[in-house]
């Protein structure tokens, strides 16, 4: 090989070592921000005058711009704003039905008075938050026996029915244990600890068998919530990972939760075994609508062969390209950021004049689709620019965003399609939080179980339902409750169907 020959191979191999090793400082800055820094998509307050000039010279209208018309003063009397719950001189606050122990207090000086000499005028309230080492009862039912003379025979009253037959936990054990776990995240061996510190002394398996029983008896609520869910007409889709069986010795298999929400706020967690597409296909089914998801392309590709099917994508995800590329591009993609952050203020806007329908249309049409208009051609300029490598974080976020054009915009046309998954994310929130306390599923089985109470859970949250109460109710009622009418048991119905008038424990009727 001849010296230039040489030469030129060395520049090409710098070049390539160059490009290699930008790309290892971006994924090390990605790494250290994980660790060390800010992780919230949220983006920090920016100088107004300095967000208006930039989408000025974009060519896009602040969405909020300053109001310059001269003002006049107002002044006016308004009554003290009355907090919910007792308001009293400690600051504590609390709704009536929470329990309170009175303790009277005494002045042994004072009482040392004699009678007539002093007089009582009134009585002096303060209040401070206790907690009971723990909260465990247990029920002891007493149950007369009778020896009838006519014919010597021995009859005694019946048991109360239980959830659990031949079980000793009560409905309300059970109840509070699925929210310790799944809603407070409290693993069952924290319980079983809890409940050995109480002086009660119960196996952790049976803890374990508990749990599974009480939740397989809600598998048929859950069934009749996916169905109703199905016929959504905007569903929004999303995967998480969970580590659920054991593959070999020392290492768990990967599974994935397929979490949806529906348009009339509802959630369902399904188990999937892997992310392969064909879970997809299986779990939609017929689906007619709008799917919303994230740029993960099984969603595209079940919606490509279906004529009622219309894809939609979430915009947060791709703000979040832009955003990760702030550390080598930071002008272009402070720009990106402006014009995508536009079409948030919008978003905004409806959700603080409460619009809703063909006025959400009208008015995406007349101010959000100008920002869209103008985004998309921001994005035609700078894939022309002659400096931008292809392996930039830019390049990538500007092939993600223009490959998903249709999809980002259907928004656009639909008022009822939201302009990000963000609704679905926060939904599946406990999943994530979860992992954090019981780590992994040991069976897939216990993975299928924690996605049929979480759907539950989760749209009680979602629906303003108490989801202690609602258990409650369920796990009682649903041995007796027509199979047919299954649907009347889901939070979205239950609510108003019984929640004035829910079923109780009978530990709750006994202190009443």
């Amino acid at each position: 090989m001849s010296s230039a020959a040489r030469i030129e191979e060395l520049e090409r191999q710098n070049a390539e070592l160059g490009v290699e090793l930008d790309a290892l400082k971006l994924q090390l800055d990605w790494f250290k921000r994980q660790l060390f820094g800010r992780k919230s998509e949220k983006r920090l307050d920016v100088d107004p005058a300095v967000q208006a000039n930039l989408l000025e010279a974009l060519g896009v209208a602040d969405p909020l711009p300053p109001n310059d018309e001269p003002r006049e003063t107002i002044t006016y009397q308004r009554c003290k704003k009355q907090r919910d719950g007792a308001v009293n001189d400690s600051g504590l606050r609390f709704s009536e039905d929470v329990p309170r122990e009175i303790i009277a207090v005494r002045d042994p000086e004072i009482e040392a008075i004699p009678a007539g000499r002093r007089e009582l005028i009134g009585t002096k309230v303060s209040y401070r938050l206790a907690q009971r080492p723990g909260s465990y009862v247990v029920i002891e039912y007493t149950r007369p026996v009778y020896k009838l003379l006519d014919d010597d025979r021995i009859v005694t009253t019946p048991a109360p029915a239980n959830v659990l037959d031949k079980s000793v936990a009560d409905v309300s054990f059970l109840a509070g244990m699925l929210i310790d776990k799944f809603c407070y995240h409290l693993p069952l061996y924290r319980q079983h600890q809890r409940l050995t510190d109480a002086g009660i002394r119960v196996s952790r398996s049976s803890l374990t068998t508990w749990v599974s029983r009480a939740i397989d008896l809600l598998q048929p609520i859950v069934d009749a919530q996916y169905r109703h869910l199905l016929q959504s007409r905007v569903l929004a889709m999303d995967e998480t990972p969970i580590k659920a069986g054991r593959q070999k010795k020392g290492k768990m298999r990967q599974g994935y939760f397929w979490p949806m929400y529906g348009d009339a706020d509802e959630m369902v967690f399904r188990y999937a075994p892997s992310r392969e597409h064909r879970h997809v296909d299986a779990l939609l089914g017929d689906f007619q609508g709008t799917l919303l998801s994230d740029g993960y392309e099984a969603y595209a590709a079940y919606a490509k062969g279906k004529e009622h099917v219309t894809h939609a994508q979430c915009w947060a995800h791709c703000r979040r390209h832009f955003e990760q590329a702030q550390e080598s591009e930071p002008t272009a993609s402070a720009e990106a950021l402006a014009l995508i952050g536009a079409l948030y203020r919008h978003e905004e806007s409806l959700r603080e004049q409460g619009v809703t329908g063909e006025e959400t249309f009208h008015y995406r049409e007349q101010h959000s689709r100008p920002v869209v208009d103008a985004f998309w051609a921001w994005c035609d300029r700078q894939c022309h620019r002659p400096d931008l490598l292809p392996s930039s974080p830019l390049s990538k976020a500007l092939n993600y965003a223009r490959s998903r054009q249709g999809s980002l915009q259907v928004f656009l046309s639909d008022p009822d399609v939201p302009i990000d998954t963000n609704h679905l994310e926060r939904g599946l929130r406990p999943i994530p939080m979860g992992k954090r306390n019981w780590l992994f599923a040991w069976t897939e089985i216990g993975a299928e179980r924690i996605g049929l109470i979480q759907s539950l859970l989760v749209t009680c949250r979602l629906q303003g339902i108490d989801p202690y109460a609602y258990l409650v109710d369920v796990l009682q009622r649903i041995s007796e409750h027509p199979a047919s009418q299954v649907m009347e048991l889901t939070p979205r119905v239950w609510k108003i169907q019984f929640a004035d008038n829910p079923m109780k424990s009978d530990l709750a009727l006994a202190e009443q």
